[in-house]
């Protein structure tokens, strides 16, 4: 922790949630391939609610950095029709006592309500998962695809892309804003507290700081933030990376470092394998 030293976002509202009616974002939609599914950020089965039935047709949705395309069918290479993700916002829909096994959200568009240039109206879209799991990923996985432009997203991406996107935008740090913040509060703050990260924090608040800095924002951990809530939320980002902190075109030589007899000899090619690594992550 010591070499890593140098708002509660309120539910969006959203109308009465409408299907979008195809002939309207018939432009849209592109052909897709089974090739470019392979490639997508995420793909699977949803239900969608139709605008003027209310029923709900089973679709095979494919997310892209640019929109979540939906297809009759797996093998369908041309899409029915997308959901524009720019500027857009997706929550998770609470379960009521009525209806408590639908796992259901909604994906509201900047101009809710509004229309852009073209007239096309923007409604809310709702969407329903087959389980709490599986809208809980597509959630995240679209709130990464609306925010990583901009500098969010930041659980679940690869750590390349966080430090570039960092570099370009301010002083270029040795590892993400979000690990050094908590490592210098634990620090400040939790050193002497007892069962560091292993007494869990608080999941409201860890929640809350999650998906803070996945809308890209940079919250601040005052004197009345709990150390294990920050302790939590570190261990959660290292948790989602998609690869190890050590890589595993590295691991074979780390592994090869601390096999190393001689504690000086250890350090120093433990030493001079993060020099390597740290201009290789520089250069990408």
């Amino acid at each position: 922790l010591q070499e890593l030293c140098p708002r509660k976002q309120p539910f969006f509202g959203f109308p009465r949630s409408k299907s979008m009616v195809l002939g309207e974002l018939s432009r849209l939609s592109r052909p897709c391939s089974p090739l470019e599914q392979e490639k997508a950020l995420k793909a699977g089965w949803l239900r969608r609610q139709r605008s003027i039935m209310k029923n709900w047709q089973l679709r095979w949705f494919v997310l892209r950095t640019e929109a979540l395309y939906f297809y009759k069918d797996q093998d369908e290479s041309k899409a029915q029709g997308c959901i524009p993700l720019q500027g857009s916002q997706v929550n998770e829909v609470p379960s009521n006592q009525d209806d408590p096994v639908r796992h259901l959200f909604v994906i509201v568009p900047g101009s809710a309500g509004e229309k852009d240039r073209s007239g096309v109206g923007h409604e809310s879209f709702l969407l329903m998962a087959n389980s709490q799991s599986d809208m809980e990923e597509w959630v995240r996985a679209i709130r990464r695809a609306i925010w990583a432009p901009l500098g969010g997203g930041v659980f679940g991406q690869h750590l390349e892309e966080t430090m570039t996107y960092e570099a370009q935008c301010g002083t270029p740090r040795e590892v993400p804003v979000l690990v050094e913040q908590c490592a210098c509060f634990i620090r400040e703050h939790g050193l002497k507290e007892e069962g560091l990260f292993r007494a869990p924090g608080q999941t409201n608040h860890v929640r809350e700081l999650q998906d803070a800095f996945d809308r890209g924002e940079k919250p601040v951990f005052d004197s009345s933030t709990d150390v294990h809530t920050v302790a939590s939320l570190l261990k959660l980002y290292i948790r989602e990376l998609p690869e190890p902190i050590i890589p595993f075109s590295k691991y074979t030589q780390f592994l090869s470092c601390a096999q190393l007899r001689k504690p000086a000899m250890r350090g120093k090619a433990k030493a001079s394998q993060m020099r390597n690594w740290t201009k290789v992550q520089t250069a990408n």
